[in-house]
């Protein structure tokens, strides 16, 4: 059995705990946990390429995987059946839409945690938090992800700057509960150790705010470049139903009596896409191994709100950027 993938957590970003990019970062780290459990490393720490590795005399002693490069015994026991036990947190600071369609951005701090215990992980995504119940297997290119979420919604409940938006009031926070389901590849383009994954995440409004359902598909990508480096993408889009769109983007008579904005009623008329994003992350480490110590990320994130959400009048700029800068540490 080959030992454990580097485990230093980030399997999908979005928000860094209540806010975008998070979800992405712990994506990242999820995918890194993911990488080949066998990633060779030339001696400058980078991953060997296929073509060199075929170039070897057929007597030739087997490569070394990750951790016997690192000196670290290899013990053909039940616990290597599953990935190690591993923790991530992280801290840092983000900058982002006071509420999405904003044309004005807050600095807010922002943290993430992710980790595995016998092979089952769980992570913050955002400004929600979920449980893989689907156990992991040391050494499997094909993962298949499945579990329950539970995310906090705090769109317009607070941090508005501006002033006709804030006379329509806040709204109030909701929770949303539901799950997610997922499956990643690791060897798809560049490497034996590239990762590319496909999920969605379905959640639904359970108190009572907005009624609504969410769906929201997501598609990552990563790639370690040597034992101590890290970059990923992502793309995601979010479905809601009618009932969000009169919460979030419509305008009532009243509102426009406040806040002098005019009437608007068409995003509640019926679901729809309210937005598609688009990120990149990166991640180094500062001991010089992905797997257990401190590194440095930085992340960036670009969203666009759709059709007859971007047309609302509480929607200020239809193109919106996230950029974030943070620090882990993994056990």
């Amino acid at each position: 059995m080959r030992p454990s993938a580097p485990h230093f957590a980030l399997h999908k970003l979005r928000y860094l705990v209540g806010l975008p990019l998070g979800g992405f970062a712990s994506s990242a780290f999820a995918m890194v946990d993911s990488a080949s459990p066998a990633l060779d490393l030339t001696s400058d720490g980078s991953a060997r390429s296929e073509t060199s590795a075929s170039e070897d005399t057929e007597h030739a002693k087997p490569r070394p995987t990750l951790s016997e490069a690192m000196g670290e015994p290899v013990r053909q026991t039940v616990s290597s059946l599953y990935p190690r036990d591993s923790l991530t947190i992280g801290i840092g600071v983000i900058t982002l839409p006071s509420y999405p369609g904003s044309g004005s951005n807050v600095i807010s701090p922002a943290g993430l945690i992710r980790g595995s215990v016998d092979g089952f992980a769980f992570s913050s995504r955002g400004a929600n938090l979920s449980v893989d119940l689907l156990r992991e297997r040391s050494g499997s290119r094909v993962n298949v992800s499945f579990g329950p979420v539970v995310n906090l919604r705090s769109d317009r409940s607070g941090g508005v700057k501006d002033a006709q938006i804030k006379t329509l009031g806040k709204i109030d926070r909701t929770i949303e509960v539901g799950g997610w389901a997922g499956i990643g590849k690791t060897g798809v383009f560049t490497s034996q150790y590239d990762q590319l994954s496909a999920g969605v995440r379905v959640v639904r409004d359970v108190l009572g705010k907005h009624h609504s359902t969410i769906i929201t598909p997501s598609i990552d990508y990563g790639t370690p470049l040597s034992r101590s480096t890290f970059v990923g993408i992502s793309a995601s889009a979010s479905f809601v139903g009618k009932k969000f769109g009169r919460t979030y983007y419509d305008v009532s008579p009243v509102g426009s009596a406040a806040s002098g904005l005019p009437t608007y009623s068409a995003a509640g008329r019926k679901s729809g896409l309210t937005h598609y994003s688009l990120g990149a992350i990166g991640i180094k480490s500062l001991s010089g191994d992905l797997r257990k110590g401190w590194t440095l990320l930085a992340g960036t994130q670009f969203s666009r709100v759709q059709g007859r959400y971007a047309r609302s009048p509480i929607v200020r700029q239809r193109s919106q950027w996230v950029g974030g800068l943070g620090v882990a540490y993994s056990f």
